[in-house]
């Protein structure tokens, strides 16, 4: 059984081009169906999401250390924060708890 890698390819174009031309060819008005709007509006930001917080937990060494940076981070973006602090933040809760976790296994 031989694999054609240029099918698989050829396939692979085009269901991503049908993904992305199917809507606007097909939806030719405005929706008007409140909860569609909803929940086309918050898409984007789920998506980033779901993508980004297995990231936080698997980009140190220890997830417990991920999840604390995690924590901090959300409570101080709650508290009103900006973005380049809340990073800060969370750098240094990785540091230190990387710190105490690698202190805790050294005895």
């Amino acid at each position: 059984m031989t694999h054609n890698m240029y099918a698989y390819i050829l396939i692979m174009a085009g269901v991503t081009f049908a993904i992305r031309a199917l809507p606007l060819a097909l939806i030719q008005k405005q929706i008007q169906n409140r909860f569609l709007k909803s929940f086309l509006y918050y898409v984007p930001y789920v998506t980033l999401a779901v993508m980004t917080f297995p990231a936080i937990l698997h980009a140190t060494q220890s997830p417990v250390s991920g999840g604390l940076a995690l924590a901090a981070g959300a409570v101080s973006a709650w508290r009103g924060a900006g973005l380049f602090k809340v990073a800060v933040i969370s750098c240094a809760v990785v540091f230190a708890a990387e710190l105490v976790l690698s202190a805790a296994f050294m005895l």
